[in-house]
């Protein structure tokens, strides 16, 4: 989830949020404000509905960043590398560089973000009640008790034991100091995944076919997200035993054709992508700096109205979002950083300069080639059987 705007470091973790978290704000302020508050709290004026509700719902998105700041300060206590913090429509994503060493580390790093929600409910609870104490405003006081209780139900909601919620981590975490199998664990944990994901999807249409509630909708947008990042996981976690011996090295394309981020997109389209034929291109400066990473996808973006006037550089994924390895990095944890805006691509440094590219495809057919056992010897599912006899030589 690739930031639209960046609010800086806190913790020394970048924050940014996604145009999406917009949704947020409109469904709390709505929700809030114009239809149940008025409701239940008769008597205030339109404006002042709307201020209590737009409040709530900014600090609603400060209690997503607390709890995802939590997981961020532990996965760096833990030795992993964490790239940034980006709040969006379903709520926040922490992104860690690599995978944990241990189940005690897993499980910390889960852990923690329930807690944090947890704490975070208890102290708008304690202002609640000092509201109440004070005799404030009943509007006033409906705020922290509000955000007290959603904080409760987003801690509770993470701690059901499915990925990728934090309580499919802990699920992970608890399989793998069991059965000393992270692989098969995160599988585990991600097959429970999809089946929240689903259940979520079928009530969500249920109560919008059924019950006429317009929530519905938003039940099956969280079960179609949390079933495909199961999946995501799964084919991940299935991946992993293949990559621990490989290098970025091993899988990378060397010396990938490149572009400069100043050519116009029409210019580019015609002179360079239908003769060369690749589907990405990082974009270099006369001095070898980085400037991004475009792809034909983002090209197909830009309607052709503007592609004589639109510089590549505009519209590519920002060198900020390109996830960049070197060579001798284990594949495993280029994998945990793969996806964004580069649709899964990754470029390879060496002593600053530009020495490969990563694809999926890259990756695909390493997990092919060590499935037919080509560069280990012995090795494969293919192997295990009759050896090959070319014909004309049967025995």
């Amino acid at each position: 989830m690739t930031p639209t705007l960046r609010l800086g470091t806190i913790a020394g973790v970048r924050v940014g949020m996604h145009w999406s978290v917009l949704g947020i704000l409109i469904v709390l302020v709505v929700g809030l404000g114009y239809a149940s508050w008025p409701r239940v709290l008769p008597g205030y004026p339109a404006y002042a509905y709307a201020v209590a509700a737009l409040v709530a719902a900014v600090l609603f998105l400060a209690s997503l960043l607390a709890h995802e700041l939590a997981h961020a300060v532990v996965a760096r206590r833990n030795g992993i590398g964490v790239e940034g913090i980006t709040l969006w429509l379903l709520g926040g994503v922490a992104r860690l560089r690599g995978e944990t060493r241990s189940p005690g580390a897993d499980l910390r790093i889960a852990g923690v973000g329930p807690l944090m929600s947890v704490l975070v409910g208890a102290g708008f609870g304690l202002v609640a009640w000092l509201c109440a104490t004070v005799d404030a405003p009943s509007l006033v006081s409906i705020v922290p008790a509000y955000l007290a209780v959603i904080n409760g139900v987003l801690a509770a909601f993470n701690l059901i034991p499915a990925a990728p919620l934090d309580g499919g981590r802990i699920l992970r975490a608890a399989l793998w100091a069991w059965r000393g199998d992270r692989t098969r664990a995160a599988v585990w944990s991600a097959r429970a995944g999809r089946g929240l994901g689903l259940a979520l999807v079928f009530l969500g249409a249920w109560r919008l076919l059924f019950d006429g509630a317009g929530n519905g909708l938003w039940w099956i947008l969280i079960g179609l997200f949390i079933a495909s990042m199961a999946g995501a996981e799964e084919r991940q976690a299935e991946l992993a035993p293949h990559s621990p011996a490989v290098r970025v090295r091993d899988v990378m394309t060397p010396g990938p054709d490149t572009a400069d981020g100043d050519a116009t997109v029409s210019a580019f389209l015609h002179d360079v992508a239908l003769v060369r034929r690749h589907s990405a291109f990082p974009l270099l400066d006369e001095h070898g700096r980085l400037q991004g990473l475009i792809t034909l996808n983002r090209l197909k973006s830009v309607p052709a109205e503007w592609r004589d006037t639109t510089r590549l550089a505009d519209v590519a994924c920002p060198p900020v979002d390109v996830p960049l390895a070197e060579p001798d990095e284990p594949l495993s944890d280029l994998l945990q950083r793969l996806g964004g805006c580069t649709d899964g691509r990754a470029l390879v440094f060496s002593d600053g300069e530009l020495a490969g590219i990563v694809s999926p495809s890259d990756i695909s057919r390493m997990v092919t080639l060590r499935g037919i056992g080509a560069g280990r010897q012995g090795t494969g599912a293919d192997l295990t059987g009759e050896p090959y006899v070319p014909p004309g030589r049967r025995m």
